[in-house]
């Protein structure tokens, strides 16, 4: 008698593991490639191969279309996609390009490359477009021929035609017609937001001097068009809310062949910034012509850049009152500015590409902004003086304020534990505290950090396991002992209403090594903060530190000078030497060491990896989905000391589905 496998609901087998191909993820879960409010990003990863044309200077127009039946057309003059048969798939590149993630032409950085600089760097962007639209239509001319196919959901519904082009019916010699009909279903809205796509092609228009874009609505004939040849002064001038107390601080600078050492040749940045005494300040910032609405590395270095120039002003001259100490958000505060970088290998958070992430992009403009800047001040020193008593101004009310907060927790502190490295700053909301695993990693932290804001506690061997310890009995305990004097908190239960007021740090923050042992004291230390610090958690003030497990000292590969790279784990690790390879390095050209704690890290490696605001990894503490009675009883299996049956039998049965998320 044949038998059947009946499965039943709720089962998991073989055959409940599912593989998504081609386009199928993009579908499954949009959220994680693009925007879902409206279809506006899809759009602008359409616009953004257009721009990255007329950026590689193969192009000088760019024409958006809204129709009256929801779609959207963009044209552009550049060379056309390739429309031939791609040499290993055997399939027309233009197909490729929109039907496969992780497929386009600006992978390749090196010499002989279709792109140098580009927002495009996953060969994503278009594909998710295709996925998420009803219908797409592509028109390409090149070389005296015209292609046109379309798609529908992602797959080909009229394969590649080539017929040969008619200038004289309308045909242009060169560039590539997009029609997108996004799929509403996709989108909480299927409208596209007018004010957010003009702000995005009038900002195309002011980062290419000379292109002109244009945006024509179907509906009421209105024609819109931007050329600017003034670029960022022009538009910084018409964004200002206030007129500037001092001229306006533009410049630009890009990386020469004899600065390759440092910078790949090419790289750099433009920029314009202006202070402003009162209202609010208007800061936009891209990367190869991409718009960062969350800023990132490359404003960092102009805020870095800013901050070092006027601060060298102020001590030459002799201007800071005594007491007062500066810091780059004094600066930075009163500083509106139109920054465009543009960097070989940018590195995005996310599909959207609102925030840049690259280490290097921070050291990049920092390094031409402040030179720029000292010059600046030195031949405009009446201006300079001018802005060192805005920036004095911002330092005193700031330092009035942390003083105010100051007097209200003074009575009655303990005295700081002696081991305890304290910053100099009063301000909560800048401090840092560092629970650091190890009297020699603590010493490489306290040369690294920055002695402003950071402070550094270093603890001694693995702290104790106060899931069980009674609340009056904490301080039996010197390490407990010295984390609650030196936060300034004391130990509360979960039902308590804690004083926070003598807080005395805005993000308490867990650094171990990043092995077996410094996990393990970095659940004690979370399991102490859980049990009895609840409210640190539930306001958001405990975080933990991610070090790296291993540096890669990657050798120069065509336009990228030798760097210094480091990994998180060994995942990180082997995208990082694949990424090696596709950049041209050969295998065993790189050294790859291996951290075996934080105490073999140098100060300058600790400061770059873990403490820099700007390139480290930190994560914030917080309770997630599950209620805290849930999680209370999840930790109590895991850490209660009368559980050893609970905690086998959870490792029994989901040891082997253990994973971790970096």
């Amino acid at each position: 008698m044949a038998t059947k496998a009946v499965t039943s609901p709720g089962s998991y087998s073989e055959g409940s593991i599912r593989v998504l191909k081609g386009l199928e993820p993009v579908k499954q879960r949009p959220g994680m490639y693009t925007r879902t409010d409206n279809p506006l990003h899809i759009i602008q990863e359409v616009i953004d191969n257009a721009a990255d044309e007329a950026l590689a200077g193969h192009g000088k127009r760019i024409t958006v279309i809204q129709h009256t039946d929801g779609s959207v057309t963009i044209e552009d003059d550049g060379r056309g996609i390739p429309f031939g048969l791609h040499p290993e798939e055997g399939v027309p590149v233009v197909e490729i390009v929109y039907t496969r993630l992780h497929a386009g032409g600006k992978f390749d950085k090196g010499a002989g490359g279709a792109y140098s600089f580009s927002g495009g760097l996953h060969g994503v962007g278009v594909s998710v477009t295709n996925a998420l639209a009803k219908r797409l239509e592509v028109t390409v001319y090149r070389e005296g021929q015209v292609a046109t196919l379309a798609f529908s959901g992602g797959d080909v519904i009229e394969p590649v035609q080539v017929r040969r082009a008619d200038l004289k019916a309308g045909d242009r010699k060169q560039g590539t017609t997009v029609r997108v009909w996004p799929d509403a279903s996709y989108f909480e809205s299927a409208e596209l937001p007018k004010g957010e796509l003009v702000h995005l092609l009038r900002s195309k228009a002011v980062l290419m001097p000379g292109v002109i874009v244009t945006l024509t609505q179907e509906k009421t004939g209105d024609v819109q068009t931007w050329t600017y040849k003034g670029g960022l002064r022009d538009y910084l001038m018409q964004s200002l809310p206030a007129d500037p107390m001092i001229p306006l601080f533009e410049g630009e600078h890009y990386a020469s062949a004899n600065e390759s050492e440092n910078f790949a040749e090419g790289e750099g940045a433009a920029w314009c910034v202006a202070f402003t005494e009162e209202g609010q300040v208007m800061r936009e910032s891209y990367v190869n012509l991409i718009p960062t609405v969350a800023g990132g590395t490359h404003e960092s270095g102009l805020k870095d850049g800013l901050f070092a120039a006027v601060k060298g002003f102020i001590e030459m001259h002799a201007l800071a009152p005594k007491g007062v100490k500066l810091m780059a958000e004094d600066v930075f505060s009163r500083a509106s500015f139109v920054l465009s970088a543009k960097v070989l290998d940018p590195q995005f958070q996310g599909q959207t590409k609102e925030r840049l992430n690259s280490r290097d992009a921070l050291r990049l403009v920092s390094a031409f902004v402040k030179p720029a800047l000292e010059l600046w001040l030195n031949q405009h020193v009446e201006h300079g003086k001018k802005l060192a008593e805005l920036v004095i101004k911002q330092a005193q009310t700031r330092q009035r304020a942390a003083q105010k907060v100051e007097k209200r927790k003074s009575s009655g502190v303990a005295v700081l534990p002696g081991k305890l490295t304290d910053c100099e700053s009063t301000d909560l909301l800048h401090n840092e505290l560092f629970l650091v695993e190890g009297d020699s990693a603590g010493g490489s932290a306290k040369m690294g950090r920055d002695k402003e804001t950071q402070a550094i506690l270093p603890l001694r061997g693995k702290v104790l396991n106060a899931w069980e310890v009674e609340k009056d009995r904490l301080f039996a305990n010197n390490e407990i002992h010295d984390i609650s004097v030196a936060i300034g908190v004391d130990p509360h239960g979960k039902n308590d209403e804690p004083d926070l007021s003598g807080l005395r740090y805005g993000k308490i923050c867990i650094l171990s090594d990043a092995d077996v042992d410094g996990a393990h004291i970095q659940v004690l230390l979370l399991t102490l903060f859980f049990r009895h610090f609840p409210k640190l958690i539930a306001t958001g003030h405990v975080y933990v530190a991610r070090p790296p497990l291993f540096r890669v000292d990657a050798p120069a590969r065509g336009k990228k000078p030798a760097a210094k790279l480091y990994a998180l784990d060994e995942a990180e690790l082997h995208a990082i030497l694949d990424k090696l390879r596709k950049e041209g390095a050969r295998d065993g050209s790189w050294s790859i060491g291996r951290f075996k704690g934080l105490g073999e890290m140098n100060a300058e490696q600790l400061w770059d990896t873990t403490l820099n605001p700007e390139t480290r990894r930190l994560l914030r503490v917080a309770y997630g989905d599950f209620d805290v009675g849930d999680t209370e009883g999840a930790m109590n299996k895991l850490m209660g000391k009368g559980e050893a049956a609970a905690r086998r039998e959870l490792m029994e049965l989901h040891g082997d589905s253990i994973e971790v998320d970096v």
